[in-house]
């Protein structure tokens, strides 16, 4: 009887297929309805879950994708979204922490960061004392004096050293030449540096006789002669310099109760407008203590841990320039600060100068000609500066307001962004508080934090602009 029956359901089902196949479909509907219900039975919502892929990686299926998922695959993703940005934010404002973030920074695994510097080897001196013309009688050899110099050391044989003031004779020895006298370094002790004269005077048939130079006179080092058997030239050394500097833990927090956030306001006001001021302030105070900062350790006894203060580059710049503030400024006085600013350094030919309003200003009155021209704008790193250029180097200008709120207006900085570094502990990033579970406050809380600090590699690439 039972065989009898299910034949006939079959058949039935045979015959009316197409409605056994909606009824199926729909019960499939209701099942998977029923399993994505919020709540209330009568609103629906897709949600999406996350599935491992191949290499570990995310997959969404079953739903969009949402803030929720996006945080839970993949947590630094929307985070790192300020990180990006943050370079957009105000540049002109704060234009040192602009430079360092676009040129890159280097890990630093501690928060003290030890550094070396290699600076270059003096190539001027002073003469010590007299030297009085050779004394020779015909038939004597090519004569030698040991002089003093105001730093022996420089010298090593072979080495060249140009006689700056003092004329040179020409081949005869007897006529003087434009050129000026240049000497030989035969060798060094401690009685001084033994040289002979390249093209000195002729004295009783002696050529090459070296001729009266007073003391005080200016030599500069110059390059190395080598004859055509050496094979070997005095040795070249040059150890660098340790300095230190600490990285400081930067940190900001923007919260927002939970009402706020639900409450109707007048203009889109949203946690995003307060995060875009919050790492504009947070930059603002960097700037500062990138360039004006005390390098310390300090002990604070509430907390039982020690403080770190990083220190600003102000005090590393290696060199600098004084202008007085009751004489005018002239263009003069403005080559002479490029002429410092690009010579003797090695450095690049293309630095910044930031300065405060006092400074900009009558940098902004002078007069420019051909020696000095300006007024052409250059964007770089984000930043519109204003080019001055001169047959030292060129110098992109902007004014910097941090020099104002710290009582410097009327001083600035020269710096070569080559060797500006900067180096990072922990790099910006946000962190979201969760004050609600934790029961603190009923707040969207967000976290914005940086372990960081600057050095100069170079300090004499680098020069401070001082108002006396």
């Amino acid at each position: 009887m039972k065989y009898i029956k299910i034949r006939t359901a079959l058949r039935w089902m045979r015959r009316h297929k197409k409605l056994v196949i909606y009824v199926i479909v729909m019960i499939l509907i209701g099942i998977l309805a029923s399993c994505v219900t919020n709540g209330d039975p009568g609103v629906t919502m897709a949600v999406g879950m996350l599935v491992t892929g191949i290499e570990d990686g995310k997959h969404v299926v079953d739903g969009p994708l949402t803030t929720d998922l996006t945080r839970e695959g993949s947590p630094d993703l929307l985070l790192n979204e300020i990180d990006q940005q943050i370079v957009k934010i105000r540049p002109m404002s704060t234009p040192i922490d602009q430079i360092s973030r676009y040129a890159g920074s280097k890990h630093s695994g501690s928060m003290v960061v030890d550094f070396y510097s290699v600076d270059t080897k003096p190539t001027t001196a002073t003469l010590s004392d007299d030297v009085s013309s050779s004394q020779v009688s015909q038939g004597d050899e090519l004569p030698m004096t040991v002089i003093s110099t105001s730093n022996n050391d420089i010298f090593d044989p072979t080495d060249t050293i140009l006689v700056q003031g003092i004329p040179g004779y020409d081949n005869a020895g007897i006529n003087e030449t434009k050129q000026d006298l240049m000497l030989y370094v035969v060798s060094r002790d401690t009685n001084g540096v033994t040289v002979m004269a390249v093209n000195g005077s002729t004295i009783n048939g002696v050529t090459n006789c070296i001729p009266y130079i007073p003391g005080g006179t200016k030599l500069v080092r110059m390059g190395r002669a080598a004859s055509e058997l050496d094979v070997q030239s005095p040795q070249f050394e040059a150890l660098p310099k340790k300095s230190r500097n600490l990285c400081q833990i930067f940190k900001m927090q923007v919260e927002q109760s939970t009402l706020q956030r639900l409450a109707n306001k007048e203009v889109g006001w949203t946690m995003s407008d307060q995060e875009e001021a919050a790492v504009y302030d947070m930059r603002l105070g960097m700037e500062k203590s990138y360039l004006f900062g005390v390098a310390r350790q300090l002990w604070d006894n509430n907390k039982k841990e020690h403080v770190y203060f990083t220190g600003g580059i102000w005090d590393q710049a290696g060199k600098e320039f004084f202008l007085e503030q009751s004489v005018e400024l002239t263009e003069s006085k403005m080559i002479d600060l490029m002429r410092k600013a690009f010579t003797g350094n090695a450095g690049s030919k293309r630095k910044i100068l930031i300065g405060g309003s006092g400074l900009i200003s009558r940098i902004s009155k002078l007069d420019y000609n051909r020696v000095i021209t300006a007024g052409q704008h250059v964007s770089k790193w984000g930043i519109d500066f204003t080019e001055l250029r001169s047959k030292f180097g060129c110098l992109y200008l902007l004014l910097s307001e941090v020099f104002d709120e710290v009582g410097m207006s009327d001083n600035g900085i020269v710096i070569d962004p080559e060797y500006l570094q900067k180096y990072t502990h922990i790099p910006f990033s946000t962190e979201q508080l969760n004050l609600k579970k934790s029961g603190v406050r009923n707040v969207d809380a967000l976290v914005m934090t940086e372990a960081s600090c600057l050095v100069l590699r170079y300090p004499k690439a680098h020069m401070r602009i001082e108002t006396r």
